[in-house]
């Protein structure tokens, strides 16, 4: 397979580290390179694709802007500087991308809990998938004001890649201060050569992978790595580019250098494998025929065309969808309780709203969280 072009891709994750972000010696932010960063996720967004951003950089600007000493912060400093710099980072990114065509921006800030959890999980990509939806750009960060060492990623390669299979993405971009993998840490191997292309994640790819050498990241090769074991293995490509240049993803659009992680999967294949295949369903739902027809039509399963609740399941389980013969349509992530979905069956999406007395989803089960179909099907699935 050739190299893909960046123009491809609908929907696109670009994790920038804190030594691009931030100048080590000043703790300030590098305006001018990050403006134009900001001018080519403009140029992609005006193109019509989605761009969700994970920057590093909370703690960098917090302990800058508190001006701390320099050395290893305590797990409680960190946090507190954390949530110094959360502010700092979110008025920097909104003030770049505003200045394009007033592109407005929306933070998130999340903990591995968050895309570990499936109840957690929904909450935040629907989140995310709504923001898209109002052509905002997300801009994703580690929660570190509450996360602790025992439940935290420690670096946003790996959060940036559980974030392109949380939101569906088929493009991520790591911009790194290397342009790519190298047969050996180039740093210490002046004949390492770089890799274009990875086709799979093997264990002599992983034994590549050097340390990381930036005071300012928690990350380096090794993590790469590993964020690219998690996007290809979920149907996402990855590259690892330089963010040490301008306008670094203007630079990949033109062929600049790079690293490809190529998968054969594509994000809602892959995602569709995992709700079929993966997990075990914790309950069922009986349908009506005409839920049946909706639902092989592409549609998501709504209240109204329920008619049996059975089984013990909490939101975000995968359960059984059958239709009144009991013969199996399909599979999917259910978005209300056990409890909740028996009150609600049968009645339309308003009536469920009063009945609950709180406003929750529309769909019993969106149609991007459902399987329609055998394995056979999921290939076809849209």
């Amino acid at each position: 397979m050739s190299n893909p072009k960046l123009s491809q891709f609908r929907r696109i994750v670009v994790k920038v580290g804190s030594s691009l972000l931030v100048d080590a010696a000043r703790g300030e932010v590098r305006r001018t390179w990050l403006a134009a960063l900001a001018a080519d996720i403009a140029k992609l967004h005006k193109d019509g694709r989605d761009v969700l951003v994970v920057s590093s950089g909370s703690i960098a600007l917090g302990r800058s802007y508190l001006k701390l000493p320099k050395g290893t912060l305590k797990l409680e400093e960190s946090q507190a500087a954390a949530a110094v710099g959360q502010i700092q980072l979110a008025r920097v990114w909104s003030e770049v991308l505003a200045a394009h065509d007033g592109i407005r921006v929306g933070q998130i800030l999340v903990t591995l809990q968050d895309t570990e959890e499936r109840r957690r999980y929904l909450n935040a990509r629907s989140t995310i998938s709504k923001l898209l939806e109002w052509r905002a750009v997300p801009i994703i960060n580690e929660n570190d004001t509450v996360a602790t060492n025992e439940i935290r990623y420690g670096d946003n390669d790996r959060l940036a890649a559980r974030v392109a299979t949380m939101t569906s993405s088929d493009l991520l971009v790591l911009l790194s201060d290397i342009d790519g993998l190298y047969t050996a840490p180039p740093g210490a191997n002046p004949n390492a050569k770089l890799i274009p292309v990875v086709n799979a994640v093997t264990a002599d790819i992983e034994a590549m992978a050097g340390a990381a050498e930036s005071e300012l990241s928690r990350g380096g090769m090794r993590t790469k790595i590993e964020a690219a074991k998690i996007a290809t293995s979920s149907g996402t490509h990855m590259l690892i580019a330089s963010g040490k240049i301008e306008h670094p993803l203007k630079a990949i659009a033109d062929g600049g250098k790079c690293t490809w992680f190529l998968t054969p999967a594509n994000p809602v294949t892959a995602r569709k494998r995992w709700i079929a295949g993966s997990l075990e369903p914790k309950g069922t739902l009986t349908i009506d025929a005409g839920a049946v027809a909706a639902l092989r039509a592409g549609k998501s399963l709504l209240p109204a065309g329920i008619i049996r609740v059975d089984g013990q399941f909490a939101r975000g389980d995968a359960v059984i969808v059958r239709g009144p013969d009991t013969h199996e349509i399909g599979r999917g992530l259910v978005a209300y309780d056990a409890e909740h979905a028996e009150q609600i069956k049968g009645r339309s999406s308003s009536d469920a709203a009063q009945i609950l007395g709180i406003s929750g989803r529309a769909e019993m089960i969106h149609r991007d969280d459902l399987v329609v179909g055998g394995p056979r099907d999921i290939d076809s699935a849209k």
